[in-house]
């Protein structure tokens, strides 16, 4: 009986919130590639597989989700089925609802929303525009959110770089670090994160890891899972989605979210998610 117990109390324990020592409520940020539903995709087509996604943020249960690649349709399904986020950003080819869009989307009852923007990877950032030897015109969707419960903000920057431009990709990262400091300032708890087509160690990150950590790297619990599947047709050791935070954060989870979505693949990348305290 008092094995029965003492198993009880153990499940009690790992079912409830995990709170930092301090009070603090965790916030839970996921990043995610979707995938665009205009791509050829045969039996992983976005309307074959697009349940999956709202069924992972119920399971998931984010606090804040950023999306690269989602088209306007992909966009309003995800706004239609978990209407209890707020979505910010603005589509890639003509700054409304043209092209991808590097979506952020937060919980209403959670944040409140006190700055946002969408900057383009290139030359000229604030106005639509490819940069450098760029596939595609490339953006970064931006918010700064406050806790509602504690006060705290942060900022979050939501991106993703070119899949064939080698100096887009380079002084992509650059731009990316520049604005990061002009928007947040050098102190403020800032979190960066996306699809950026390029494996963790590559060199193209030392102006980022210079002001900024691993959430994969740093978490208290973590893994090192490959997040680009290819809807099976990829090695599970291409790692190219990733996420940096700096300031008074604590990471205390990262993890590769391959589960059981309701569809074979979610997208052909895995979503990313982090758990920290401000």
């Amino acid at each position: 009986m008092k094995k029965i117990t003492l198993l009880l109390l153990l499940a009690a324990c790992f079912s409830m919130p995990a709170f930092a020592g301090n009070g603090a409520k965790p916030i839970k940020l996921i990043s995610y590639n979707l995938r665009n539903s205009g791509g050829k995709d045969g039996d992983n087509a976005w309307m074959k597989r697009r349940h999956a996604t709202p069924q992972m943020i119920s399971q998931e249960a984010p606090d804040v989700f950023g999306v690269q690649e989602g088209l306007i349709d992909q966009l309003q399904y995800i706004d239609a089925e978990c209407p209890q986020y707020a979505r910010v950003g603005v589509a890639r080819d003509d700054g409304a609802q043209q092209g991808e869009t590097m979506a952020v989307y937060y919980l209403r009852d959670r944040f409140d929303l006190i700055d946002s923007g969408t900057f383009w990877l290139s030359e000229t950032p604030d106005k639509v525009s490819r940069g450098w030897d760029g596939a595609c015109n490339r953006t970064v969707t931006w918010v700064e959110l406050k806790d509602k419960e504690s006060g705290k903000e942060f900022f979050y920057f939501n991106t993703h770089l070119d899949h064939k431009g080698k100096v887009a990709r380079e002084e992509g990262v650059k731009l990316l670090v520049e604005k990061i400091h002009e928007i947040a300032g050098k102190k403020a708890p800032a979190i960066v994160g996306g699809d950026f087509n390029t494996p963790v160690d590559s060199p193209i990150f030392k102006p980022l890891t210079k002001y900024m950590a691993s959430a994969r790297a740093k978490a208290a619990t973590t893994d090192h899972k490959g997040t680009f599947n290819g809807f099976g047709s990829a090695p599970d050791t291409i790692i190219i989605d990733h996420l940096y935070f700096r300031g008074k954060l604590k990471c205390t989870l990262f993890a590769t979210l391959d589960g059981n979505y309701g569809a074979p693949f979610i997208s052909d990348h895995y979503p990313i998610a982090m758990v920290f305290t401000l």
